[in-house]
């Protein structure tokens, strides 16, 4: 049963021009033959809202849960890794991690891959659970108002999703 994983939330983010720093870099990328590891099977012109696919559960998350995760927790790291080396920085120059709030073991398991103490893990996940596309945004929107994202900091953005989709990002705040 995945209704435990959710919570509900919107974010965004107004970007400008800035005399220095900024994103530094970006990776996005995806992998459409793993889709079936998190998927809703039901809805859409594949399978339109009917009795049958109610009765069938086909419009519940379908999640094969320890494959997601080691899955996971090699991209995300992979992505970080890959974000960083393009922005020209070393994993020990990150000040703080901003991911997408899926689950505290894959943050967890993440940060120690990395090689980065969880203390630079920002953490909302216990407060709000995982608000899918919304969890990065409104992580980063709560690290800045609590005083842990300060001027000139180096931030790293980190994300994974269903169908498989993830990115990372540095910013230099």
């Amino acid at each position: 049963n995945t209704c435990v994983l959710f919570g509900d939330g919107a974010g965004a983010c107004v970007l400008g021009p800035v005399k220095s720093g900024g994103i530094l870099s970006g990776y996005l990328g995806s992998d459409g033959t793993q889709g079936e590891l998190l998927m809703l099977p039901g809805g859409g012109s594949r399978h339109p809202a009917s009795h049958e696919t109610v009765d069938n559960r086909l419009h519940y998350i379908k999640m094969r849960g320890n494959e997601l995760f080691k899955l996971a927790v090699n991209i995300m790291a992979d992505a970080a890794q890959i974000a960083i080396q393009k922005a020209g920085l070393k994993c020990s120059d990150i000040d703080l991690v901003i991911p997408h709030q899926a689950n505290i073991r894959i943050l967890l398991a993440v940060a120690k891959k990395l090689d980065l103490p969880a203390e630079k893990l920002f953490l909302n996940i216990e407060k709000y659970g995982n608000m899918s596309s919304a969890s990065t945004a409104t992580a980063l929107c709560q690290a800045v108002k609590q005083g842990r994202v300060k001027k000139g900091d180096t931030i790293l953005l980190d994300a994974f999703g269903a169908g498989l989709v993830w990115g990372a990002c540095v910013i230099k705040w």
